[in-house]
């Protein structure tokens, strides 16, 4: 049923507008009046622009009511108002479900939630040694609130699905699941069954929880097969400073010819330098031209191999004239 017209409230526009000058921060802030809105009976609400920035589409709205038979209007509330095309924020939401992972900076520290679903209340010890060993040792459970079956699967979910699950690009192009790398730490509990931690300096995944059936390309037991090269086998370099340079020795043929030149004296030591790995070949000594000398007499010195051919004749022709004087 709408609102009866209440003329002692609708005449009430300097009266709210008085109200709306004094919420406001400055007065240029409340425009126009916009008009009223019969809120039910004896019940009326002013709307005035609102012109601050950053309220585009927002009113100041002051309500006034009277009592039945009165002829006075009395303000009931006042207040800033979005209208129909107003700028709004979005709606709120709880921080629980706000919070997104890495949102949690350095310094920064949640809220004690006691009704964590993620969590149950841990181990109390009983007195029973054998019995709270197991619980405390083997099965961690020396804490407030552990894990619980829902927690559980929330991560296993979120990691198995997640950057270091199998489905990532790197894990399919792997050659080998992780299960099989010598770098992986497995987990204790029913999360190991299924994940584990990288310890490989080289893997992307290094420090961090993998899929068993993850991979990468830092496996422990897989290698790259060698790929042919189109490029053409260079040359082979050569240090300098790694080896010893040697010089060619000198050929020790003579540059003249003679009798010595043909035949080298037994007697001459052998070069000590080392013969070169590549040598030339030596030119033959020429051959001497004039006839070969006589064989010299007994008991006479021999001759110099320095004297001259002309010189070597006739000492031998003199020697052999002496036994036939004699005789």
């Amino acid at each position: 049923m709408a609102a009866v017209k209440d003329a002692v409230l609708e005449r009430a526009v300097d009266l709210a507008r008085e109200v709306a000058l004094e919420i406001a921060e400055e007065p240029e802030y409340v425009g126009e009046y916009l008009g009223a809105v019969r809120e039910a009976e004896r019940l009326v609400s002013h709307r005035f622009a609102c012109t601050a920035r950053g309220y585009r589409g927002w009113a100041w709205t002051v309500t006034v009511a009277r009592v039945p038979r009165g002829r006075t209007a009395t303000v009931c509330e006042a207040e800033l108002l979005p209208g129909e095309d107003a700028i709004l924020a979005r709606t709120w939401v709880p921080w629980s479900e706000r919070l997104r992972p890495g949102d949690i900076g350095p310094g920064d520290v949640l809220p004690f939630r006691p009704d964590d679903p993620r969590l149950e209340p841990g181990y109390t010890p009983t007195g029973d040694p054998e019995v709270d060993e197991v619980a405390i040792d083997e099965l961690a459970l020396a804490r407030v609130r552990v894990l619980s079956p829902q927690g559980r699967d929330e991560a296993a979910e979120r990691w198995y699905r997640g950057s270091r699950g199998p489905a990532t690009p790197g894990a399919v192009a792997s050659a080998a699941a992780c299960w099989s790398c010598g770098f992986l730490v497995p987990l204790q509990g029913s999360l190991g069954q299924l994940f584990a931690v990288c310890a490989n300096a080289w893997s992307p995944d290094d420090g961090k929880v993998v899929s068993l059936d993850h991979g990468c390309g830092a496996h422990s037991e897989t290698d790259v097969e060698p790929v042919p090269s189109e490029w053409p086998a260079s040359d082979p370099l050569f240090d300098e400073t790694a080896i010893d340079v040697v010089e060619r020795a000198p050929s020790t043929a003579p540059a003249t010819g003679g009798p010595a030149a043909a035949e080298p004296a037994a007697t001459d030591p052998a070069p000590t330098d080392p013969a070169p790995t590549d040598p030339e070949p030596a030119e033959p000594a020429p051959v001497p031209t004039d006839p070969a000398p006589t064989d010299p007499v007994p008991g006479e010195p021999a001759p110099s191999p320095t004297e001259p051919a002309d010189e070597l004749t006739t000492e031998v022709t003199d020697a052999d004239a002496r036994p036939s004087d004699g005789a």
